[in-house]
């Protein structure tokens, strides 16, 4: 049974505590142990652990995703029907979640729509478990942005909560700009997938199209705590690193 199957029927709980446990809370309908009771669940015999964090890591990743796009739709003060649509779309097309998923996703993005926390709270939350695996926070700021330029424009407010989750991930601004680029404009976009521009020689391309299939490999990518739900998306970028790969190949004559 996956983390999410346990946590509606109820049967594992997590020392969660912060924003993101406040809004999983209130979505699952569960009372999450407070952080200062971490010490005795660790002592108890019998628990696998590895299992536990594996569960709430992806449990994190999951809340921390749909709670920070209901901040950015939230941006301007209120929520468009456009923007609802096209995080139906990212579920539906993009992340392939079934109805159960689906509605959980939805559940959690009501419940930080009105939460009282800020956007900054959830991104340094979701950091906190994350900030030693950048692959993974490449993937949200991913998201975060491919969701934020669906719509074609990036708001001025949706602007400032990109760039404080860039400086929250501590991510370049190169790395911002980078991926970025792969919505917002065409030139260049294959050298951006690959992390490298077009001055690269050809070992240089060559060497950092090897190291990025193992790093974004969709079976490492979930042992390290993504959710099996978002394991379509870490695929989809895995091909799009082989078919940047394909384009420029053909480009250079590799």
């Amino acid at each position: 049974m996956s983390w999410l199957g346990k946590m509606i029927g109820g049967t594992i709980g997590f020392a969660l505590g912060g924003p993101i446990g406040a809004v999983a809370g209130a979505a699952f309908g569960h009372t999450f142990v407070d952080k200062r009771e971490q010490a005795y669940l660790e002592s108890r015999p019998g628990l696998d652990h590895t299992q536990s964090s594996q569960e709430e890591a992806q449990l994190v990743f999951f809340t921390a995703a749909f709670s920070m796009l209901a901040k950015i739709c939230k941006a301007d003060g209120r929520v468009h029907e456009k923007e609802i649509s096209v995080i139906q779309t990212f579920m539906e097309d993009q992340l392939h979640l079934d109805a159960t998923s689906r509605q959980t996703a939805q559940n959690i993005f009501r419940q930080a729509l009105n939460s009282s926390e800020g956007f900054d709270a959830f991104a340094l939350q979701f950091y906190s478990v994350f900030r030693t695996q950048p692959h993974i926070i490449e993937l949200m700021m991913d998201i975060l942005l491919r969701v934020s330029t669906a719509d074609g424009r990036i708001s001025d407010t949706e602007e400032a909560m990109l760039m404080d989750a860039s400086r929250i991930f501590r991510m370049s601004p190169h790395d911002f700009d980078r991926i970025r680029s792969k919505y917002e404009k065409q030139t260049n976009r294959y050298y951006a997938v690959l992390k490298c521009d077009e001055t690269a020689s050809d070992e240089e391309i060559k060497k950092q199209y090897r190291k990025l299939v193992v790093e974004y490999h969709p079976d490492k990518i979930e042992s390290k705590g993504l959710p099996e739900e978002f394991v379509q998306f870490a695929t989809d970028k895995f091909k799009e690193i082989q078919e940047a790969y394909d384009v420029i190949k053909k480009e250079r004559g590799l």
